[in-house]
């Protein structure tokens, strides 16, 4: 599936064709413009005080595999049990597309992971 920016599959209602471009600015704008909502549907989830670093990893990682991914994953129900190491470990987990094993999606866990025990 083609992304453009910072991976929006979508772009002004419609799916993103393969080739098509938009501006650095464009996709920062939209960056931003996003977070805002996934940050809003992240802290609805977290029922646990989190730091400013941990929602910054739960926001990516929602942005990337879906809310409703997080919603019902063990990442989720292990932070809210106040299993924040645990949880961590959980990102890990999230690291195939089809059944495969993706290094770009192994990358971006463990930076997310990273993330999220950092102080």
């Amino acid at each position: 599936m083609p992304t453009i920016g910072w991976g929006f599959t979508t772009w002004n209602g419609k799916k993103v064709q393969l080739g098509q471009k938009i501006t650095q600015a464009e996709a920062d704008a939209a960056l931003i413009k996003e977070y805002d909502a996934y940050e809003a549907q992240v802290r609805a989830l977290v029922k646990v005080p989190v730091s400013a670093n941990q929602l910054g990893a739960l926001v990516s990682f929602a942005f990337n595999v879906g809310v409703g991914a997080l919603r019902s994953s063990t990442l989720l129900r292990m932070l809210n049990a106040g299993n924040y190491a645990g949880a961590a470990q959980q990102f890990a987990r999230w690291d195939k597309a089809g059944g495969r094993v993706l290094a770009g999606l192994t990358k971006r866990r463990a930076a997310e992971a990273m993330l999220f025990v950092k102080s």
